[in-house]
């Protein structure tokens, strides 16, 4: 099986940015980690007090996806990204706000 090639953080988080402006998704950095090997968090806020927070891990077959971290009130997902960030300060954490959930981690070269 052959690695899929790694792009460092910055590049990634940069370019997620302007995918989600290109479709009208206000998203903001809210933490700046290690622009090179820093873990990205990616959280999903619907407006409405609800969040959800979403992390890279590995499927069965080792390929790379996105998994929900935590979900619920927003405070609570507030509360584990700050854990997340206290543990890990390389960490990246972007935030999506969009009524209708939309976070785009599932398209194609975002995946």
């Amino acid at each position: 099986m052959a690695a899929e090639p790694r792009l460092t953080s910055d590049f990634w988080v940069h370019a997620y940015l302007a995918r989600l402006r290109l479709n009208d998704i206000p998203v903001f950095v809210t933490a700046k980690g290690d622009p090179t090997a820093g873990a990205v968090i990616v959280k999903l806020n619907t407006l409405d007090g609800a969040a959800q927070a979403f992390h890279r891990s590995y499927d069965m077959d080792y390929r790379r996806v996105w998994t929900e971290l935590v979900a619920g009130d927003d405070a609570v997902v507030e509360a584990e990204l700050a854990r997340q960030r206290a543990a890990d300060p390389d960490l990246w954490i972007v935030e999506v706000e969009d009524r209708a959930g939309r976070h785009l981690l599932d398209q194609e070269g975002l995946r």
